[in-house]
């Protein structure tokens, strides 16, 4: 991008700048440390200039919005053409709360829903299981049958909003339930939109929540992403989900890395079941954290979409332009919350959302205030949303597409993360002999993405508590006084109600009609097909989460009661 005589001239003006203006003040004042970091402990200089970004081609590094590479974002217009999606996580206590909150966050201006279930849903148990007892709704929405289903969105017509879905092992059973509203509201699929976590090779490097082994695991995903091509094309069935990565401990870099490889893993594995990548990869999402290092999170973000392009069309020949555009959701950094002094986190989320959006997200998640005490009340989450309205509409950060472009240091920093991230992305690689699937199973096996994530978290931590690393009201500026504001309570009277429901399902459905759908869903599984459509038909007979679950299970003997690789 730069002339070398031009480049000559600026290396020429950085000495003598150094030499005269700077040493002179360094000299005297010194500056506040001696050296600074991102979050993720990457250096950062003192100036940037053009020797920074000498090497930037811009057609090949940078281009267009909307075009090939995609570091600028994979739509030419981006936030001028309409903000990103508000898509506020919710779900606690019985369907009929959590529908009651989803109506709240509609009135308030959200244009997304974003439903978080129990820990007995996740982990596909259903309410009335001795595990489940203590746990029924309390951090999520409990979710037994197509009933919950039905009353979660009783007054929300699917073919108007679009709809995610946190949830992992158990994922397959939620969209079939989706699928199985849409049919009752008389919404065609292929008109269904929204997204599935489903990210299950996340679960086993992260989360750490399954029922069946990673192998398995993944051929039920490839299943998702099969059936979603072929009957819901709007719908995304999978998010590839960084966030818990770095939720988990690790830097922006390992973040990105482990995220593409996952993503990639997947992108392998339904190409070896003959589905042409330009058939399904428009439909893949991802999912990534964004911390509170401004630039690196941006820097994070705008590397991501330009690998992403590249080993898209040189690895997999993917053609179709929305095959190499990733396409993203942000949610705010959840582990950065403090108890200590929790309207501090306003200004945390409120940063954290900005980098979201100058990074170019497509939709985004600002966690509340109070969410590191307990489930966020309904003013900690009308602040929250609020956040990012201001964001669209008052602060200009939307006005234009990729607003930091050509800034010496978020240039050189992208750089610095895509090379660092593709190394990784690479070794992974490598430990599959060539196969990006074959080698992240192969790191969940050996245990190797868990030390990554470890001993970045070890060293973070470190800096943290020699107080390299400010944490403000944690270990700098804190305060004596109670600071805790009002917070959320989950009805005690939630699992009793839940129960009764369900007892109420299983004594009005039709056992026989249950039995046969099960049976035909072990057929399935048995058989090697794609298991999704008789999930379908299981959950229209209003089959349990846990009856559901319990055929995989069964097949795989117990696997969810291990604790996963040292």
């Amino acid at each position: 991008m730069y002339d070398e005589d031009d480049l000559a001239e600026i290396r020429e003006s950085r000495e003598e700048w150094e030499e005269e203006t700077l040493d002179p003040v360094l000299d005297r004042y010194g500056e506040r440390k001696d050296r600074f970091a991102t979050v993720s402990n990457l250096e950062i200089d003192r100036l940037y200039d053009p020797t920074d970004v000498a090497d930037l081609d811009y057609e090949e590094d940078l281009g267009n919005p909307g075009e090939f590479p995609y570091t600028r974002g994979p739509y030419p217009t981006m936030y001028r053409g309409r903000t990103w999606t508000m898509r506020q996580f919710a779900g606690f206590g019985t369907a009929e709360e959590t529908n009651e909150r989803f109506h709240f966050l509609v009135d308030e201006g959200q244009t997304g829903l974003s439903t978080a279930f129990d820990m007995p849903s996740l982990m596909g148990i259903d309410s009335d299981d001795p595990m489940a007892d203590g746990e029924v709704g309390t951090e999520g929405v409990a979710v037994d049958t197509l009933r919950d289903m039905e009353i979660l969105f009783d007054g929300i017509d699917v073919g108007e909003v679009s709809t995610s879905f946190t949830i992992n092992p158990s994922a397959p059973v939620v969209f079939a339930m989706y699928v199985a509203i849409a049919d009752q509201q008389g919404v065609p699929r292929e008109e269904l939109r929204g997204t599935l976590q489903n990210d299950m090779l996340k679960e086993f490097i992260a989360q750490k929540e399954w029922v069946i082994p990673p192998g398995p695991s993944l051929e039920v995903v490839t299943d998702t992403i099969e059936f979603a091509a072929r009957e819901t094309p709007k719908l995304k069935p999978v998010s590839v989900s960084g966030y818990h990565i770095r939720e988990a401990g690790s830097t922006a870099v390992q973040e990105l890395a482990f995220t593409l490889a996952d993503g990639f893993a997947y992108v392998e594995d339904a190409t070896d079941r003959g589905l042409d990548v330009d058939e399904f990869a428009p439909q893949l999402s991802f999912f990534f954290n964004s911390h509170n290092s401004i630039f690196e999170e941006v820097a994070k973000f705008r590397a991501a979409r330009r690998i992403y392009a590249r080993v898209m069309k040189e690895w997999y020949g993917a053609e179709d332009e929305r095959s190499m555009q990733l396409k993203f959701h942000t949610q705010t950094a959840g582990q950065s919350l403090t108890a200590q002094q929790p309207m501090n986190n306003v200004v945390r989320v409120t940063i954290q959302a900005l980098a979201g959006v100058l990074g170019g997200t497509q939709s985004l998640h600002t966690n509340s205030f109070d969410e590191a005490l307990a489930l966020p009340s309904e003013d900690a989450v009308r602040v929250a949303l609020r956040t990012q309205q201001i964001i669209a509409e008052e602060s200009g950060a939307a006005d234009s597409a990729d607003p930091l472009a050509g800034s010496f240091m978020v240039e050189s920093l992208t750089d610095e993360v895509e090379e660092a991230a593709m190394a990784y992305i690479e070794e992974i690689r490598e430990k599959g002999d060539g196969s990006v699937r074959d080698g992240v199973l192969a790191g969940i096996e050996d245990g190797y993405f868990h030390r990554e994530i470890q001993d970045a978290s070890y060293e973070y931590q470190s800096r943290v508590e020699d107080g390299e690393e400010v944490v403000v009201g944690v270990n700098e500026y804190e305060m004596d006084e109670d600071t805790r504001p009002e917070l959320l309570h989950v009805d005690e009277g939630t699992q009793e109600r839940q129960l009764a429901r369900l007892s109420e399902v299983k004594a009005e459905r039709d056992d026989d009609a249950v039995e046969s759908a099960l049976d035909d869903l072990r057929d399935a599984v048995e058989a090697g097909e794609n298991v999704m459509p008789a999930v379908v038909t299981a959950v229209k007979a209003y089959a349990t989460m846990g009856e559901i679950m319990g055929v995989f299970e069964a097949k795989h003997g117990g696997y969810r009661e291990t604790v996963g690789p040292a």
